[in-house]
């Protein structure tokens, strides 16, 4: 193992107890989950806001998961998955709920709405729109694969934004996912597949 490989393998199981500290303060102290709030919600709004390519959609579904996340925190269990995964493990869940719900919308960012968004007695929800528009103007290259992306099935989409916009491991696809490292390499596999037929 390299030396750097060997710092990463420590850092990583430091932040693990950190988070797994964290957790059960949230579990006994209510308040405690605010920091666990802080500390996870932009990850997890991003990751929305890539599959749903909509601000108020992903606003929406965000506050849903860590509302879920609170609800059933005495229940979660560290079994072969981080707080971190869990969470986008309910993400993943209630995008594809949102999807199911809304098969004929089409939904898209219209710039032009986004002040209406922006409620001036709350700044936070200023500045999480401001940020958002900033993070799909980065993501351009995105915003245009979006549509090809969304044309593929489900188990594609999450693989795909998983891997290569959250740059998630196979192993914790699998995690969030529910499903073997196996058949997460093979859904990329044939995710991009069939990706790279519908761009020709």
């Amino acid at each position: 193992m390299q030396p750097f490989g060997k710092w990463s393998v420590i850092i990583s199981v430091v932040v693990l107890e950190q988070e797994k500290e964290l957790v059960e303060r949230a579990r006994k102290d209510r308040e405690a989950f605010g920091e666990l709030y802080d500390q996870y919600y932009s990850r997890t709004f991003s990751y929305v806001l890539r599959r749903t390519v909509s601000i108020k959609i992903a606003q929406d579904i965000t506050s849903e998961v860590f509302f879920k996340a609170l609800k059933n925190l005495e229940r979660f269990r560290w079994r072969g998955i981080s707080f971190s995964s869990w969470l986008y493990r309910i993400a993943t869940n209630e995008i594809i709920d949102h999807f199911q719900r809304n098969k004929r919308s089409k939904f898209y960012l219209d710039l032009d709405e986004v002040s209406d968004l922006i409620s001036l007695s709350d700044p936070s929800a200023e500045t999480e729109v401001l940020e958002a528009e900033a993070e799909l103007q980065r993501h351009e290259e995105f915003l245009i694969l979006h549509k090809c992306i969304s044309k593929l099935p489900a188990k594609y989409q999450e693989v795909i934004t998983l891997r290569f916009f959250e740059n998630k491991q196979v192993k914790e696809i699998g995690e969030i996912l529910c499903k073997r490292e196996g058949t997460v390499k093979s859904l990329l596999h044939r995710g991009l597949e069939k990706l790279r037929k519908l761009m020709e």
